[in-house]
């Protein structure tokens, strides 16, 4: 998709992860002026192809000489267009000083913004940094956890403007390997929903987090046996992982103010399970997070400028 041919722009935001691309047409006073995305993600680019790629996102939105190209996500990752490293925590999750890369095209100038790396225990985010500056930019005064669900979702513990620690639980990635690659393909629909299910699901993988092996084959069993509707049997999925998550990260979330920045859908479904441990979750946009992250970005470029 693309939108906006002959607008210019004051410097363009881009948000390049493993399987899209998206950017958005920036004015000089913070303005969105347009946005467009393609399904260019790192996954399908090699190094050489990242720049044509860009080009036929925003080639219509170029004028003159260096239009600033201000970048997060995998495109910086060590298989990206450029390796831009990680910043170690504890530290501003903001990232003034973005990897400049060299060579592009004389209409623009692409820099883009470095990870965070966690060294013990060992983890490393990219591109989630850039929403946790989102938000923090919209609430300075926030300290708690920002829980950032998704594929691998991200726990962070905020503190004073800055992210002190993270973890990272690959629960979005086992719920797709388990629906597309498990048994449990024959029994899992590809939508629908249960409240009920869910919630008794992250209720009993709560209680007992040892037994998700075997509470995972009886949703195949009770399926065959009991005729287990398939919606509730998605949604107590989607509990028994959500679940076994949140009895991981307790030490983390219990007694916390905590903030949800993911999909709305995904996002409810968190809001839901940490309500029921007394929780009362704040909730943000990704997208919003992203753009307002950049942008933050952007601004720390024009005060070190």
């Amino acid at each position: 998709m693309k939108n906006g041919s002959g607008l210019h722009c004051d410097w363009i935001a881009v948000d390049w992860g493993t399987s899209h691309c998206r950017a958005w047409a920036m004015a000089s006073d913070g303005r969105c002026l347009s946005e467009a995305s393609n399904a260019y993600g790192m996954s399908r680019l090699a190094p050489e192809e990242f720049q044509s790629a860009l080009l036929g996102l925003i080639e219509g939105w170029l004028g003159g000489d260096g239009t600033l190209v201000l970048a997060c996500g995998m495109v910086g990752a060590q298989t990206g267009w450029v390796d831009a490293g990680y910043r170690g925590v504890p530290c501003a999750p903001r990232g003034d000083q973005p990897l400049k890369i060299s060579g592009t095209d004389r209409r623009i100038d692409v820099r883009v913004l470095p990870g965070l790396r966690q060294d013990d225990p060992a983890n490393v985010m990219r591109g989630e940094e850039t929403q946790i500056a989102g938000f923090l930019s919209r609430t300075p005064d926030f300290d708690g956890v920002i829980c950032l669900p998704g594929t691998h979702t991200k726990w962070a513990q905020i503190s004073a403007g800055e992210v002190v620690s993270f973890q990272t639980a690959m629960t979005g990635e086992l719920f797709s390997a388990l629906t597309g690659a498990t048994i449990l393909r024959q029994t899992i629909p590809d939508d629908g929903w249960d409240e009920d299910a869910f919630s008794e699901a992250v209720s009993d993988a709560m209680s007992r987090p040892q037994a998700l092996a075997l509470r995972l084959f009886s949703l195949r069993a009770e399926a065959l046996l009991k005729g287990l509707d398939g919606a509730a049997a998605r949604a107590r999925l989607s509990g028994l992982l959500i679940g076994i998550e949140l009895a991981a990260t307790r030490p983390y979330w219990l007694g916390q103010d905590v903030a949800l920045i993911g999909a709305p859908a995904l996002s409810a479904a968190y809001a839901e399970a940490l309500g029921a441990q007394g929780l009362a979750p704040q909730a943000a946009d990704a997208t919003e997070m992203t753009l307002a992250g950049l942008t933050a970005a952007r601004n720390g470029l024009k005060e070190v400028s």
